[in-house]
């Protein structure tokens, strides 16, 4: 399998998921499906069938997170040597050549993108016509409206 690239932030982010999925979801759950079972005939009882389905989505996520991360390749960008140059975990500042408006990204794995909150995912069309390029190129992007071109005004590495 390859490699998930994600930040320390990223990471972090999936552990604590899984230790709440794990310590605190799970154990309600089986509570959960105990108390129904008190209930008596399992066939007709909506209770029960809500928690073994609670359980199966938990025990699903539980598996989903663990296998991303033990595929996961951490990446911290504070410890690479700032170049100029775009690479996964930077933040780029760009300008709409056309409109002159600024937009600030973080480039980011995918289960962390947000793109209100400024971070898109390594494999979005912005991000990957973005990495390799440096400070001052000018790159087209393929939008849905047609194509963009987009100044890179600032790259850093950001925490």
């Amino acid at each position: 399998m390859s490699r998930i690239p994600m930040t320390k932030a990223g990471e972090l982010s999936l552990r604590e998921e899984l230790t709440h999925l794990k310590t605190e979801l799970r154990p309600q759950i089986i509570k959960a499906i105990a108390d129904a079972r008190e209930h008596g005939d399992l066939k007709e009882n909506a209770e029960y069938h809500a928690a073994r389905e609670q359980q199966s989505f938990a025990e699903g996520r539980i598996q989903e997170i663990e296998s991303k991360l033990s595929n996961a390749q951490v990446i911290d960008v504070t410890t690479i040597p700032e170049t100029g140059k775009v690479i996964f975990g930077t933040t780029v500042t760009i300008v709409n050549i056309e409109t002159e408006a600024t937009s600030t990204y973080r480039i980011v794995g995918e289960d962390e993108a947000d793109i209100k909150n400024g971070r898109i995912s390594v494999s979005s069309p912005i991000a990957r016509a973005l990495i390799g390029k440096e400070v001052g190129d000018v790159v087209m992007v393929r939008v849905p409206s047609g194509d963009v071109e987009f100044e890179i005004e600032k790259v850093e590495h950001l925490e």
